[in-house]
């Protein structure tokens, strides 16, 4: 047996720490939360194997959702953890939300986060909740692919290691932020049969205007094209096709050490 064979398996047990589900909410108002945490309970999320975390946000905004989602996905335990609001309602049961999850295991082992609501194309969404916009809504067969989500209930999967930008904050557009994440990691993101109510039916104002240009900006320089000059490689990164076949491939490589140096 190698030496670290014994480290090895010591590390393997500490991603099993005993809880199930992580349910995690920023807190404004109390009443709202604890008719929540009611309804978790009565729907089978128990104490055993189940923690809820809370940012107590009631006197001021001390975390905005970037910030404390991060927080959220940095000290949750879950095997699942729960990012919701605090104005939702259960309606299905935990084995519900077990059956769903089985399923989009089964059918993709990659995926990392799943909701109630998102965006499957321009003009294309997939709903199945309860809102003031509709009783019993469902748009879609499940699960369904999207690539941005609801944040009034979102389940990551802990061992995506996922996180949202740390350049990025405010209350909106976390849950296409988190999408985005995990695509760049190679993960997927969908919308699955779990039925719940949600109180709100969301608004859009100038801080959703602001977040919107600021997501894209953010975007726009993660995803910009650059030289990447590896220890042993020079490589350029592009999302352009043409410009990928022009300056990424090793004939333009050579050409471009020749003209800068052997050594850039």
């Amino acid at each position: 047996m190698p030496e670290n064979a014994a480290a090895l398996i010591d590390a393997t047990t500490l991603v099993d720490t005993g809880v199930r589900f992580s349910i995690c909410t920023l807190v404004t108002r109390q009443e709202q939360y604890s008719e929540m945490l009611a309804s978790f309970r009565a729907s089978g999320f128990g104490e055993s194997d189940c923690e809820f975390i809370q940012i107590d946000n009631r006197v001021a905004n001390r975390f905005d959702a970037y910030q404390g989602c991060n927080l959220f996905l940095t000290v949750a335990r879950g095997e699942f953890i729960v990012l919701c609001h605090q104005d939702i309602l259960l309606i299905d049961q935990r084995a519900d939300l077990e059956r769903a999850l089985a399923d989009l295991e089964g059918r993709d082992p990659s995926w990392a986060l799943c909701g109630n609501s998102g965006g499957m194309a321009p003009g294309r969404m997939a709903i199945r909740l309860t809102d003031p916009h509709g009783t019993d809504q469902r748009t879609a067969s499940f699960p369904a692919r999207v690539f941005a989500l609801d944040e009034n209930f979102i389940v990551v999967r802990r061992s995506a290691n996922l996180g949202l930008s740390s350049d990025m904050s405010g209350f909106h557009l976390y849950g296409a932020d988190l999408c985005i994440q995990a695509d760049v990691l190679g993960r997927s993101a969908y919308v699955v049969d779990f039925h719940l109510k949600h109180l709100s039916g969301g608004k859009r104002d100038e801080t959703l205007t602001a977040a919107r240009d600021a997501l894209v900006a953010k975007y726009r320089r993660a995803f910009r094209g650059r030289w990447v000059k590896a220890p042993c490689e020079l490589v350029f990164l592009t999302g352009s096709a043409w410009l990928s076949r022009l300056l990424g491939g090793r004939l333009a490589s050579r050409i471009y050490r020749r003209i800068v140096g052997s050594n850039v």
